[in-house]
């Protein structure tokens, strides 16, 4: 019996060899017939590996450090009120325009955005403005709240009192912080009041009360709260 079960066992052997020899015959002229179409395809991801690998660690930052060297000209003319040079340039050195244009994938290129948008605010050109703060997208806490706010008030200067009504929302509630939301708490309040949605004037009002207290909006709150209340 233990003879017969050692045969048993070699004839299963031979054919699960079998079975796998034809496995890995099947696979060589799989192989063979496809070779050039998968060796592309590993090229292909071999080649988009690198340019993954360049783009981000090479060109971006190298791209990034050129447009910080040449954009802090462009921001003391913005902080000396100098706005045309601010945008323009100077001749020598580039404005946020060509900074937004040329470097547009850098952060400095999108922070352009921002600084031209504030200066075409400060110019009257509101919807100049309106385009160049909606292509900001700032990551920082301040800079984004500003930018929804001064959205706000390009419309409410284009007379659009529930566009700027709605961004004046968006600001206080982007990333709340004591420093920007409470400004927009009463921005929108004030705003709402003019427009004679008293209630919600009074919920902005109140919110500046309850969590902005300490603020300079909210010390003088009450008034407001007072004011709204009568009607």
């Amino acid at each position: 019996m233990a003879k017969k079960h050692t045969e048993e066992e070699k004839s299963f052997d031979f054919t699960q060899n079998l079975d796998i020899q034809e496995t890995i015959n099947r696979s060589e002229v799989f192989l063979e017939k496809y070779k050039n179409i998968i060796y592309g395809v590993l090229g292909g991801i071999i080649l988009l590996a690198a340019g993954i690998y360049y783009v981000n660690g090479i060109y971006l930052p190298n791209k990034q450090a050129e447009a910080l060297n040449m954009m802090y000209v462009a921001e003391r003319y913005f902080e000396a009120d100098s706005l045309d040079l601010a945008i323009n340039g100077d001749g020598n050195f580039p404005g946020f325009e060509e900074i937004a244009d040329d470097y547009s994938w850098t952060k400095a290129g999108n922070l352009a955005h921002y600084y031209l948008g504030i200066a075409y605010l400060k110019k009257g050109e509101f919807e100049t403005a309106i385009d160049h703060l909606g292509d900001f997208n700032g990551d920082d806490v301040i800079l984004s709240s500003i930018a929804l706010g001064a959205m706000g008030d390009a419309y409410l200067e284009l007379d659009n009192k529930d566009k700027a009504l709605s961004y004046y929302k968006k600001a206080a509630d982007n990333k709340a912080n004591t420093l920007t939301t409470p400004i927009y708490l009463l921005r929108a309040g004030e705003l709402a009041e003019e427009m004679g949605e008293t209630k919600d004037a009074l919920a902005f009002y109140e919110r500046i009360k309850a969590d902005y207290k300490a603020s300079t909006e909210g010390q003088n709150i009450d008034k407001y709260i007072a004011r709204v209340s009568e009607n």
